[in-house]
């Protein structure tokens, strides 16, 4: 089986990292049927289908989506490995305007809104044990916010209006639509540095970490709106403000439940979006722990580049994850769609997949221990490279 040779990594710029050596396949077959298809993307599907099997199957199975989740793909990607592969430039803008990797993003909406409706239904209609009841949530919470809020972060980064609402909707499900407003103007302006809530600093334990972004992102996306309806002369308490409309979403939806189906519905729906959430900042406390810009004499913060977010290159989280392991490449160019993100040597590199990575951070010594050797070297190495200034 001959291999190709058009594998060739694609810098961001000259400026910000020099060109790694071609990476080569030797299987075409995973090259047509892996790279540059949508299907293995549709296995992010699992997730969603292990709540509904879990509930088919009843008992302990209502346990079977965190089984996965953090069972069975952590497993996997030690036994798969990574895939390090970037295409050349042209192979890229191919892989951009492929319809079919929007599509698995756009029909994964309607599917998280169908579940969230019929768990309102089970949790009200079925006779489950607390036992039961708890998995059930759980599952619905890691779906909503594993799989679900990642196709939001990826559809809420795009220009056009249609990708931006689909990515509102599923925020709506985890009561979490500020995110939006903080992730856009507040984390990918200052990330890296003391002013980002979402950046978890050197030594900082997750639970700490969760403390302070949970609070301190919701107000600074209060911070961020006023700014802006300031500077276009709107009314704080008009329909102009995106977050009085973020915060009342969330609730009549949830009314719309209880109407439905009664007040534990209301219950349901409010767990399972702090189980989704939290999922959330889970992994952003990974994403970017330890890192830091470098300062100017200006005061400013040097250019966002390769070295201000943690990859890892696991290939089956990366399916079920849409690439949002390619994390350097993301903040570097946030527009860019997740099948055509990059890998590149110059980033810190986790030791394994996201789904790992947030069990490991659960045990803060445990984790500081792994990752402090990795920060310091890393760290060593960056502070040699010269400053990229805006």
């Amino acid at each position: 089986m001959r291999g190709f040779a058009d594998g060739v990594p694609v810098e961001p710029s000259r400026k910000e990292t020099k060109r790694l050596p071609a990476l080569r396949l030797n299987n075409d077959s995973f090259y047509h049927g892996g790279m540059m298809s949508p299907w293995p993307y549709s296995l992010a599907y699992v997730v969603p289908l292990s709540v509904i099997l879990g509930h088919w199957l009843g008992g302990v199975f209502y346990y079977l989506t965190p089984m996965i989740t953090f069972g069975l793909i952590p497993l996997l990607d030690l036994m798969i490995g990574s895939d390090r592969t970037n295409l050349d430039a042209d192979a890229l803008e191919r892989l951009s305007e492929k319809f079919g990797f929007r599509v698995i993003t756009f029909l994964y909406v309607p599917l998280q809104i169908s579940l969230v409706i019929w768990g309102a239904h089970v949790v009200t209609h079925e006779a489950l044990t607390g036992f039961e009841l708890a998995g059930f949530a759980l599952s619905i919470g890691i779906t909503t916010g594993g799989v679900g809020v990642t196709v939001a972060h990826e559809l809420f980064h795009k220009k056009n209006a249609f990708e931006k609402a689909l990515g509102h909707v599923l925020l709506m499900t985890v009561s979490y639509m500020h995110f939006y407003i903080e992730h856009l103007i507040g984390h990918h302006v200052h990330v890296a540095t003391p002013r980002d809530p979402a950046t978890a600093r050197r030594g900082e334990s997750l639970y700490a970490f969760y403390v302070r972004t949970v609070s301190r992102s919701w107000l600074d996306a209060w911070r961020i709106e006023k700014q802006r309806l300031q500077h276009r002369g709107y009314s704080h308490w008009g329909y102009h403000n995106r977050m009085l409309w973020f915060v009342a979403l969330p609730v009549m939806f949830a009314a719309m439940l209880g109407s439905l189906f009664g007040w534990q519905a209301v219950f349901y729906f409010f767990v399972q979006s702090a189980v989704g959430f939290t999922l959330l900042e889970i992994v952003n406390y990974l994403e970017h722990y330890g890192l830091q810009r470098r300062e100017l004499a200006s005061g400013r913060y040097e250019k966002v580049n390769l070295a201000h977010a943690w990859n890892a290159d696991q290939r089956v989280t990366n399916y079920f994850l849409f690439k949002l392991q390619r994390h350097a490449d993301h903040h570097v160019h946030p527009l860019r769609r997740y099948q055509t993100l990059r890998h590149f040597e110059e980033s810190p590199q986790l030791p394994t997949g996201y789904p790992g990575m947030m069990l490991l951070a659960l045990a803060p010594p445990l984790w500081r221990r792994i990752m402090h050797p990795r920060l310091d070297h890393f760290q060593q190495q960056a502070s040699a490279t010269p400053i990229l200034k805006d």
